[in-house]
């Protein structure tokens, strides 16, 4: 697996592939949920791509982003037993060479939801994936269905901008209990992981939005949100018994 650490390295690296290209997106902290996109993406393309960088502009916490867990010795070793052919490994200096003065916004569903709770978030989601896929330019980029609206506002910049990739959602990978798998996972303390699952479980009732968020604070989370939309309900919550608390985002179907 070449290690590629700067745009000049990954753009003369993709210079010299012809084919088909998949590209994995990730921050970091990988876990079987970034290893199955990986999968995916070796199944159907000759070269895979991956990326970790943890973008700086779509956090507006700073101590969410400083506690961020990074782990790149680990995660080294996870990308190369999953034969992917690169990773990229920038810098925020890099990446963000222009200080962040040339932003991608969408006006319209990245206001919603994840997007209320966190002002500029998905600004700073869109302009690096911009960034990264003009790198890559893959021909086929993989996304993971529990970040869904992520998944739907880069699939629309994608199509905004006629760039000719093709994305695919990979099914949410749980663990054995029901919980999505995600990096921030970690961070839960051994009583919250006890409790974690029963996001999933509730998100996934059939009862209406309200009776969700009312099961959902009884069981010990602050709601963020739940919402139902075009049947399929998004929920994030917040779980700490102990000092800040750990965000979780889910989303499910929901048959009438």
């Amino acid at each position: 697996m070449k290690v590629l650490r700067s745009p000049d390295e990954l753009m003369a690296y993709r210079a010299g592939l012809s084919g088909a290209v998949g590209f994995v997106p990730t921050m970091g902290a990988l876990h079987k949920g970034h290893l199955a996109l990986v999968k995916h993406a070796k199944r159907n393309q000759g070269k895979v791509i991956a990326s970790i960088f943890v973008n700086p502009t779509q956090f507006n916490d700073p101590l969410d982003l400083q506690s961020y867990p990074r782990c790149e010795s680990a995660d080294r070793e996870l990308l190369e037993a999953a034969e992917v052919d690169a990773l990229f490994m920038p810098t925020a200096a890099q990446m963000y060479a222009d200080g962040s003065r040339y932003q991608v916004a969408e006006t319209s569903q990245s206001v919603d939801l994840c997007g209320a709770d966190r002002p500029g978030h998905f600004t700073g989601v869109l302009t690096v994936v911009l960034k990264l896929l003009n790198l890559v330019r893959p021909t086929h980029l993989y996304l993971g269905e529990k970040d869904y609206q992520q998944y739907q506002l880069i699939k629309g910049l994608v199509n905004a901008f006629f760039l000719n990739i093709e994305v695919i959602a990979v099914p949410t990978v749980r663990e054995q209990d029901g919980l999505a798998m995600s990096s921030r996972n970690r961070r839960l303390s051994a009583i919250d992981r006890k409790t974690a699952p029963k996001f999933f479980q509730i998100l996934s009732s059939n009862l209406s939005d309200e009776v969700v968020i009312k099961q959902l604070i009884q069981q010990g989370f602050t709601v963020d949100y739940v919402k139902t939309i075009d049947g399929r309900r998004f929920g994030a919550v917040q779980l700490g018994t102990s000092g800040r608390g750990v965000r979780l985002i889910d989303n499910v179907r929901i048959e009438p």
